[in-house]
């Protein structure tokens, strides 16, 4: 009741003080922010350090990402677009069956490739290369094959594309011939 009786008068009580001196301390001038820093992405500073994949299967992993997906008429192919690194970081927080999938494949790779040609995947020539890709000329049916190796390759091919085309570097000549790629939004690996 005394609230209802005082809010007529509140009005008269507020517009018969003084407005008090201002005790803030007189405004900094304002800061000039606008100073570029120089940023660099980490892997252009230094060489990405693996995270899942055992140096081998690595090696093997790039060779067969640029085998599957090569640079062409000023397009970054899966090396320049680092699609082997995004895939390490990327298969590393997977499920356990995706990371069977590729350890077991490119531990099969690399095993085929030292039985036919006595040296690791990575090491091996153009057409010893394609020799141990025949699997994927075989027709694409919707199971995933069985044999480990042609899983990984079945698996990775499209693992492969995916990650050149979604990376900064492809973002980056998509944009530089004029063509739209996406929406310019691309994929970096955060740890």
């Amino acid at each position: 009741m005394q609230a209802l009786v005082a809010a007529p008068a509140t009005p008269a009580l507020v517009a018969q003080q003084q407005p008090a001196a201002a005790a803030y301390p007189p405004a900094a001038p304002p800061v000039d922010d606008s100073a570029p820093l120089a940023v660099s992405m980490a892997d252009a500073a230094a060489e990405p350090v693996l995270h899942f994949f055992t140096t081998s299967q690595f090696a093997a992993l790039r060779k067969l990402s640029d085998l599957l997906m090569p640079a062409a008429n000023a397009v970054p192919g899966a090396l320049e677009a680092h699609a082997a690194e995004f895939l390490d970081f990327l298969i590393g927080d997977s499920p356990g069956e995706r990371q069977q999938i590729y350890r077991g494949g490119l531990d099969a790779l690399n095993a085929q490739a030292k039985k036919r040609f006595g040296k690791s995947f990575a090491e091996t020539e153009p057409a010893q290369a394609e020799e141990l890709l025949a699997p994927l000329r075989d027709p694409w049916t919707y199971d995933p094959p069985a044999d480990p190796l042609a899983r990984l390759l079945w698996t990775a091919k499209e693992d492969v594309r995916t990650a050149t085309q979604n990376s900064r570097e492809w973002s980056l000549a998509a944009a530089a011939n004029g063509r739209r790629s996406g929406s310019g939004l691309y994929w970096l690996p955060i740890d």
